[in-house]
């Protein structure tokens, strides 16, 4: 009986390699539109942004797929750390040598050419993690394991951030996912989630009211999560007993030197030993967790304002605010989404046509061909053309879900679940930021934003999957 790898272009998915093109080809058709001039019609103009897309898509096919489905499926688990490696030494070279542009040192100029590293880090600490969580020695119930899997994802997020290009560091934010079907507890992902919302309530009201939000939240959550109600009672209690002599100590004997927040982070920093000790001593990792989540989210809400005052730059700190409603600015920083929703809306149900979009031939939306892109197919193609292009990423997402549960190696199913990842928050995000669900961080629309990096490591990314998952039934 011959291996499922036998003959690889047999075995490959094609499914998802047809996916693969009619995104790609789409995306092509929309960065044509997004840049149509008439005085360069031909498609062929590298002078024109959809000449070099072609190009970029015709190396993407000879001069990565090929070779990559012609490698070895081992390849990958074995070369998995030198890949990452080399990597992280271009992220840090880069802020050495690259170009700087638009405030950020992002790229290696090479003639007519750009590449962009924190692009290709992607797949790399894709493979590194696969790797490491592959390995029989780790364990998500292991501290140990958890340093170096957290430690492998935030040393690329640490160099992006310098450069700083906050979009690509956000992305590596998706390997929670990955963590989730591994085994991490679902509680941590619920910790997550409620952490980045405090964040964005906390730039909206009082610090001290959301940081009493944190205490109820995390007596809630022990409740839920295998606590008792006398337990949970008499923990808040005694978090309140502490509090209220804390209170009177400030009120009468230093006579309200501290504000209300300072006096609650007292507090949590009283009581949040004792539980910890208590839920030791218990055996409790749900007790451990709660109380955990109890100190991150403090000192995370704490943080809020040095993060945004002194990290985030003065057009970071205005895109979010103009996102939250804090401030209005429909002519500045806020242009971008006001015309994309403008654009998208115009389209209508059915859109205006291909090369008739008016916001895409007049250049209302800056950046068009890339981190606004999908603008560009809700006005030319409408309702029914951005529910295709939705549609279409989400079955291939889908696709890759489904094909890495079949994956007999724990190394491609890792894999697999990083690619969906991926991609899944990049559409998110990117869909989100043209309709103004979510801040504009700059972050491309896989297979369809203008940029042979964007492209090429979109496509190593999916492909090395599909090269795995032709040889699914051999371990690596």
């Amino acid at each position: 009986m011959k291996h499922r790898g036998a003959n690889t272009f047999l075995s490959m998915d094609w499914l998802t390699v047809i996916l693969y093109t009619v995104l790609v080809f789409m995306g092509w058709l929309n960065i044509y539109s997004a840049v149509y001039d008439e005085s360069h019609s031909s498609i062929l103009s590298v002078s024109q942004r959809y000449g070099k897309q072609l190009i970029w898509i015709g190396v993407a096919y000879v001069g990565i797929i090929v070779p990559i489905m012609a490698s070895s499926n081992k390849i990958y688990s074995v070369l998995a750390y030198i890949i990452y490696g080399t990597v992280m030494f271009m992220l840090a070279l880069v802020l050495v040598a690259g170009k700087e542009s638009h405030g950020a040192r992002s790229w290696f100029e090479i003639g007519m050419f750009k590449i962009q590293p924190s692009e290709f880090a992607k797949f790399a600490t894709a493979l590194a993690l696969s790797k490491l969580l592959s390995a029989y020695d780790f364990a998500l119930d292991n501290i140990k394991s958890w340093v170096q899997a957290v430690g492998l994802i935030l040393a690329p997020a640490a160099l992006i951030l310098l450069q700083p290009d906050m979009g690509s560091v956000i992305v590596y934010f998706s390997m929670i996912f990955v963590f989730y079907r591994e085994g991490m507890p679902g509680i941590i992902l619920v910790m997550v989630a409620v952490g980045i919302v405090l964040f964005v309530y906390t730039l909206q009201t009082d610090i001290y009211i959301v940081m009493i939000g944190i205490i109820l939240l995390s007596s809630i959550g022990y409740l839920i999560y295998g606590g008792r109600m006398k337990h949970t009672l008499l923990a808040l209690a005694f978090i309140a007993g502490v509090f209220l002599f804390l209170f009177a100590i400030n009120m009468f004997l230093l006579h309200s030197k501290f504000e209300v927040q300072y006096i609650i982070l007292a507090t949590e920093v009283l009581v949040a030993p004792i539980f910890l000790i208590f839920g030791y001593i218990k055996k409790s990792l749900t007790a451990v967790l709660i109380t955990a989540f109890l100190i991150v989210c403090s000192g995370a809400v704490l943080s809020v304002d040095f993060v945004f005052h002194n990290i985030m730059t003065a057009h970071q700190q205005t895109l979010i605010n103009v996102f939250l409603g804090l401030e209005n600015d429909p002519k500045g920083t806020g242009y971008n989404v006001e015309q994309s929703k403008i654009a998208i809306g115009s389209g209508g149900l059915t859109g205006k046509g291909f090369l008739q979009g008016t916001q895409t031939k007049y250049n209302f939306v800056p950046e068009q061909a890339t981190d606004f892109i999908f603008c560009t197919v809700g006005e030319e193609w409408g309702f029914i053309g951005t529910t295709v292009v939705i549609v279409l990423f989400l079955c291939l997402i889908l696709r890759i879900i489904y094909l890495a549960e079949l994956q007999m190696s724990s190394f491609a199913r890792i894999y697999g679940y990083c690619v969906a990842s991926i991609l899944f928050f990049h559409l998110a995000i990117n869909v989100g930021m043209t309709i103004g669900m979510v801040p504009v961080i700059g972050i491309p629309l896989p297979f369809f934003s203008y940029g042979g990096s964007s492209l090429w490591s979109f496509t190593i990314l999916l492909f090395i999957f599909i090269r795995l998952d032709a040889s699914r039934d051999e371990m690596l």
